[in-house]
């Protein structure tokens, strides 16, 4: 009888060449398809020689090389031809068959094909899959979600193939119903974008305010990386500032224009919709496009004036003074998207474990840091925390490193120096500790203009006015929503 695979996977790309090397070095046998059959014959020849794979030159072919349920994963760009694949497949698949997305898909993409698939009679999984080529050979974080019933079936091998942690526990579990794989991802991403951020600030404070060679910030980011701010994008950071091609530093050499791909700006986007104040990540989002207007800002410099950057000071006192800025104002980047973890699992039914979240963050994906336990232990000890800056470790760090953090801030607006994200990030701490914010003035602007009404201190809530503010305005009130 002939040899069936234990799972199939489309799309031999970097990652889908990456993982199914992962697989099969897991003892999987494996069959790999691609749109384009010369890229199977290729791999087939050469990477995977001699090893536990079945290469197929179409669809049906594919799907017959598979032992049931068949599982079929794709790691095929988002969008189109995500859903080409699931048309091609969907006529050669049997009730209990399962069709896996492991692309960057966005969340509600993936709510869609999970009821649609489902129609069918088939399963559909929607996964995260982080940590890049290197995490997706050796072993990523993965985040699936989509039809529970599918779940059992691929359990072992995902978390076989996935990184452990120290104590071998893996990083993929079960994440939620519908779309909730891809939502955690995207937020992982997002988070992604405030970690590199706040790195960016820092690193820019030290080379323009303090001066420091890229040797020197090599030394500090070393340092740092054996102390609570251990992670994978300090230490490569470290690794960046030492680096040199035929004895030159290539980091100076490298345009100041920053690319993404889109998930930033979906984490911020799902933020307003829910109504999460993402600040952090929506500004490291606009970073990023005003780094892209480098001709405009090339002009503009010629053009606007700010003060020139002059440390006063002890140099050695303040870089401390950035590890703690930079370690507070990565509690508020988790913090916030946290908070819109639990929004999005309110909004859509979805029963969220966040420990475990946290717990599939700790290895090979790109936010991968020690920090992620300290995380775990708070949801841990109280899996309803409204937000991390209330767990006592996070507000005992938080409440340390004030000082440190405002001198920050407040040196670096001094000194002409931008640092969007970690500005916001003491921003939102000021406003989320208010017991009372100008909001009342805001209310009271709207009923003016608009006769949106307010509710009143002295009366309960739920209760709304209106008042008449100019004499002419009658006492008709618009109707209570919010957008």
């Amino acid at each position: 009888m002939e040899k069936l695979a234990d799972i199939g996977l489309i799309g031999l790309a970097v990652m889908g060449e990456n993982l199914v090397l992962n697989m099969e070095s897991h003892g999987y046998t494996v069959a790999v398809f691609n749109r384009t059959t010369a890229k199977v014959d290729k791999f087939i020849d050469g990477r995977g020689a001699g090893k536990n794979f079945i290469g197929t030159h179409s669809i049906g072919e594919f799907v017959k090389s598979l032992k049931r349920p068949r599982k079929v994963m794709m790691l095929v760009k988002a969008g189109a031809a995500v859903d080409s694949f699931i048309e091609q497949l969907i006529p050669h698949l049997e009730p209990g068959d399962i069709i896996i997305d492991g692309g960057n898909t966005h969340y509600p993409d993936t709510n869609r094909r999970t009821r649609y698939v489902e129609e069918k009679g088939l399963l559909y999984i929607g996964t995260g899959v982080s940590g890049g080529e290197e995490g997706a050979l050796l072993g990523p974080s993965i985040m699936p979600g989509g039809s529970p019933d599918a779940w059992p079936h691929v359990k072992e091998i995902f978390q076989d193939i996935s990184a452990k942690v120290e104590d071998g526990s893996p990083c993929c579990d079960w994440v939620g119903e519908n779309g909730a794989g891809h939502f955690v991802k995207m937020v992982h991403n997002g988070i992604e974008y405030g970690d590199m951020q706040m790195i960016c600030e820092t690193y820019q404070l030290m080379k323009d305010l303090l001066g420091m060679s890229n040797k020197e910030m090599h030394k500090v980011f070393s340092e740092w990386n054996e102390g609570e701010l251990d992670s994978y994008l300090i230490e490569i950071t470290r690794d960046i500032l030492a680096f040199k091609e035929d004895g030159e530093e290539i980091l100076d050499k490298i345009l100041d224009t920053a690319g993404q791909k889109g998930t930033g700006k979906w984490t911020a986007i799902a933020a307003l919709d829910v109504g999460i104040p993402l600040t952090l990540i929506g500004e490291a989002v606009f970073a990023r496009t005003l780094s892209a207007q480098k001709d405009e800002r090339v002009r503009a410099s010629k053009v606007l004036s700010g003060p020139k950057p002059e440390f006063r000071g002890e140099p050695g006192e303040f870089i401390e003074d950035l590890r703690q800025a930079l370690f507070a104002s990565k509690i508020v980047s988790y913090a916030q998207g946290y908070v819109l973890m639990r929004a999005a699992a309110k909004e859509y039914g979805w029963k969220l474990n966040n420990g475990g979240i946290a717990l599939m963050w700790r290895g090979g994906c790109i936010i991968r840091s020690a920090f992620l336990g300290n995380i775990k232990e708070a949801f841990d000890r109280n899996p309803d925390l409204e937000n991390l800056m209330l767990d006592p470790f996070f507000k005992e760090k938080i409440e340390s490193a004030q000082a440190s953090w405002r001198k920050v801030v407040a040196t670096a607006i001094g000194n002409g120096i931008p640092v969007p994200a970690i500005a916001t990030a003491l921003n939102y701490y000021d406003g989320y500790r208010s017991e009372r914010l100008p909001a009342n003035l805001l209310q009271a602007q709207r009923d003016y203009f608009g006769a949106h009404t307010y509710e009143r201190v002295d009366k309960s809530r739920g209760e709304f006015f209106h008042s008449n503010w100019t004499g002419r305005g009658g006492e008709t009130a618009s109707s209570i929503y919010n957008a």
